[in-house]
């Protein structure tokens, strides 16, 4: 993305805030983990949830109480909390230089098979913050069951300035 007054690309900050997102608080873990660890210029975030506060947006699983749409918002749901996240353990999502990996765990009832599409909403979302350039390779799996519940975890792998 190219701002009008400049030449320069757009940045993640700059972007959310073209998006109209407003970003939460970091999510607080649910258990004796941490949401990120970073070591040298990787930022891991794993175990994001859709939760809104301390407590998930959505539970149950696509295909049986969720339809496709309500599974892609838990999807976005948890990747705004993974930009909260990132925001707050390194201050600025300006120090991201890319999205490496983004792997979306989704829970499914009997034949559901669009777990890419719900996994999209994520992608998406990742890619209007920190541009097409910056795309993550992706998994996206089909699992009987997540932790409270959920439809929908998210894990991102960042590269970000040293």
């Amino acid at each position: 993305m190219v701002t009008p007054k400049s030449t320069k690309p757009a940045s993640a900050e700059r972007r959310l805030a073209e998006l109209g997102i407003e970003l939460t608080p970091a999510p607080i873990p649910f258990g004796a983990y941490v949401e990120s660890v970073q070591t040298g210029n990787l930022l891991y975030l794993s175990g994001v949830l859709p939760a809104i506060g301390h407590e998930p947006k959505f539970v149950g699983r696509l295909g049986r109480e969720y339809n496709v749409e309500q599974g892609r918002e838990a999807a976005r749901i948890a990747a705004l909390n993974v930009l909260s996240a990132a925001r707050n353990h390194l201050g600025s999502l300006d120090k991201v230089t890319k999205v490496v990996r983004l792997v979306a765990y989704i829970a499914t009832e009997g034949d559901f098979v669009a777990q890419p599409k719900v996994a999209d909403a994520a992608s998406e979302l990742l890619r209007d913050v920190f541009g097409e350039d910056k795309l993550p390779v992706r998994m996206v799996l089909g699992v009987a069951s997540l932790p409270l519940g959920v439809p929908v975890v998210l894990e991102v792998l960042f590269e970000v300035e040293a």
